[in-house]
């Protein structure tokens, strides 16, 4: 474990000076991978169990526990739906709008800190090229002085450029693939917030007690009045 451990330690050292940034750039983004696996984790939970939820909580009259429990879940998808449960004596075009709102105010929170996988992204390839510009001026310098009476010194700037632009490449390559995972993550969230908000408008159309006339019984949800 220990023989390990000096064994990476010596290897960065190799990278030169600008394995410094990278290592960082690194742990910043494990960082923030971990984190936004576990918020956007949750946050993209199935949404059907809970819009079931709310579909048998209305179809009882029970409208204030179908938003308890729209809170109560701690999702977007929940906060949206719970918006339009108290919005919902507004007419159908405010009450989508009001849903709208809702599901915007969510986007901020879901795209936070991904900006920081994008830049690591970028930047990481960038720093592994100075690496390589820097090993290969190390090189050259100590040809230009000796020769080629110091091959070590040589092969080292060489090892230099070669080890920052294998880990520069090596944690882009990783960002990247996780960045677009949780990319796909916020998509998904954002369509369910999108689908549950018109199930809900269409559930609470088809709850609204319509005219019947003297004695008919009165329309089950999902029923036309007058059948």
């Amino acid at each position: 474990m220990a023989g390990s451990f000096v064994g990476a330690v010596q290897f960065l050292v190799k990278g030169g000076p600008v394995m410094v940034p990278l290592l960082a750039a690194s742990l910043l983004a494990v960082a923030v991978m971990i984190e936004r696996a576990i918020v956007l984790g949750r946050a993209s939970r199935d949404s059907s169990p809970l819009m079931e939820c709310v579909r048998r909580c209305i179809g009882q009259g029970e409208t204030t526990e179908a938003v308890r429990a729209c809170e109560a879940a701690g999702t977007p998808v929940g906060r949206v739906l719970a918006a339009g449960l108290q919005a919902r004596h507004l007419p159908e075009e405010r009450l989508e709008k009001v849903m709208e709102e809702q599901a915007m105010a969510e986007l901020p929170d879901l795209n936070r800190r991904l900006s920081v996988l994008d830049t690591v992204v970028t930047v990481a390839p960038l720093l592994g090229l100075l690496g390589t510009v820097t090993g290969m001026i190390r090189s050259f310098g100590i040809m230009a002085q000796s020769g080629i009476d110091r091959p070590h010194g040589i092969t080292g700037g060489v090892a230099e450029a070669l080890i920052a632009t294998a880990f520069g490449l090596a944690v882009a390559i990783t960002t990247l693939v996780v960045y677009n995972w949780l990319s796909e993550k916020v998509r998904d969230v954002t369509a369910q917030m999108e689908i549950r908000a018109t199930q809900l408008v269409n559930l609470l159309a088809a709850v609204e007690v319509a005219p019947v006339e003297p004695g008919a019984p009165a329309p089950r949800v999902g029923e036309r009045a007058g059948r």
